[in-house]
């Protein structure tokens, strides 16, 4: 277990605490401001303590000083000001004596808003290239650092690993959750153990089927993904998505764990990768012009049959292109059963949560993680380089299960 907020006296300290305010943004306007919510919970902590808070965060990709204004941190200060209910300062820098002087100047329960983190990148990549002169910078700003942007562990950056070099440093509670949640699912996992992966490429995800094939008793493969498998084993997939070069791997992965990896049987298909109705197909009936499309009833049953007695699932990954209406009933089927299981039942993925979101099945899971190249990293039990300066002190405990 990481050293958390709670493990600091905060009172008369500047403490620096790293988010991730990395929001959707469509013509000037958050879609979607759960990243910000999540972060809420540590900086009302810190401030009902007497700190004096410095946040911190990036927000999009920035290279070119158009990129700037398109990233301006201002539409999430407006947000965060909203949902505070309380006065929070903004200044419209990265360093510099307006930086500094905001810094010194807060007082015990005050709020302080920085300009965009990779405002650093524009010059140099010094943000996303975890320059350590600048991490030294910021680090020179505070007293503490906590880091809660979970989104951003899997990242060697200025202002996470960097920061945490300089000062004493430990985790908000938003990654406290998600460590306690998902790293005990995986480390001593409740049997039987499934895994439900979909999306599109299997190279993507080579290293998280690799590290969970050997703890899980059944993996369960839909979206493009299945479609590399399956060709893999000699099934013509006609015009569908393949991943080329994870072929070899395909073969490989089931001649070794052909008991545990387990394959749809029929698919919904179409001639045009188009919202359109398709035909529901079996697997060797697919013919040269089909894209597969969706999973087909057939395997919707077979899978619901795993889910229904595993003890714990972890779901990364929708079964088809759900985004279109026609093609939507496996994933939503999936989903269902998952939200339906009484064990522990974890979502990691972009894609997962925004179908979770669709089917309005948010309150049904364990646990839903909020970062997606974060998550997976954390599944496939690689380096995460934003919390690996901050002290261990314990272990987590295991999730406890669903009580519907």
């Amino acid at each position: 277990m990481k050293k958390t907020i709670k493990d600091f006296n905060l009172k008369n300290k500047r403490v620096i605490i790293r988010c991730d305010f990395n929001v959707p943004i469509k013509d000037g306007k958050i879609t979607d401001n759960t990243r910000i919510v999540k972060s809420l919970e540590t900086i009302k902590y810190a401030i009902r303590h007497n700190a004096k808070v410095i946040l911190m965060s990036h927000l999009g990709k920035v290279k070119t000083e158009d990129d700037k204004n398109k990233n301006d941190m201002r539409i999430v200060y407006n947000e965060l000001v909203k949902l505070m209910k309380k006065k929070i300062k903004f200044v419209d820098n990265t360093r510099g004596r307006e930086v500094e002087d905001a810094c010194a100047n807060l007082k015990n329960g005050q709020i302080l808003l920085l300009q965009n983190t990779r405002y650093e990148d524009v010059d140099g990549n010094l943000e996303s290239g975890c320059d350590l002169e600048l991490a030294k910078y910021w680090a020179s700003l505070g007293d503490i650092f906590i880091n809660d942007a979970f989104g951003t562990i899997h990242r060697r950056h200025a202002s996470n690993y960097g920061i945490s070099k300089f000062l004493e440093s430990g985790v908000g509670f938003l990654i406290e959750e998600e460590l306690k949640s998902m790293l005990p699912a995986i480390e001593n996992p409740d049997n039987p153990f499934v895994v439900i992966l979909g999306g599109a490429k299997v190279s993507d995800k080579i290293k998280l089927i690799e590290s969970l094939v050997t703890k899980a008793d059944y993996i369960l493969i839909g979206g493009g993904m299945c479609n590399t498998f399956l060709l893999s084993e000699g099934y013509n997939m006609g015009e569908s998505l393949i991943d080329k070069d994870s072929i070899d791997f395909c073969k490989n992965i089931l001649s070794k764990y052909s008991n545990k990896i387990i394959l749809p049987i029929d698919f919904v298909v179409s001639d045009q990768f188009k919202d359109v109705s398709g035909n529901i197909k079996d697997i060797s009936d697919i013919s040269d012009n089909d894209i597969v499309m969706d999973i087909g009833p057939k395997s919707i049953e077979i899978f619901k049959k795993y889910i229904k007695d595993a003890e714990q699932i972890i779901w990364n990954g929708p079964m088809g292109v759900f985004e279109f209406k026609n093609y939507q009933n496996g994933t939503k089927a999936i989903a269902r059963a998952t939200a339906e299981n009484l064990g522990i039942t974890i979502v990691g993925g972009g894609d997962s949560i925004s179908a979770i979101k669709m089917f309005r099945l948010e309150d049904k899971f364990s646990h839903i993680s909020t970062g997606g190249g974060a998550s997976l990293k954390l599944l496939e039990g690689g380096s995460l380089p934003g919390i690996e300066n901050i002290e261990d002190i314990g272990e987590y405990n295991i999730l406890k299960k669903k009580h519907l």
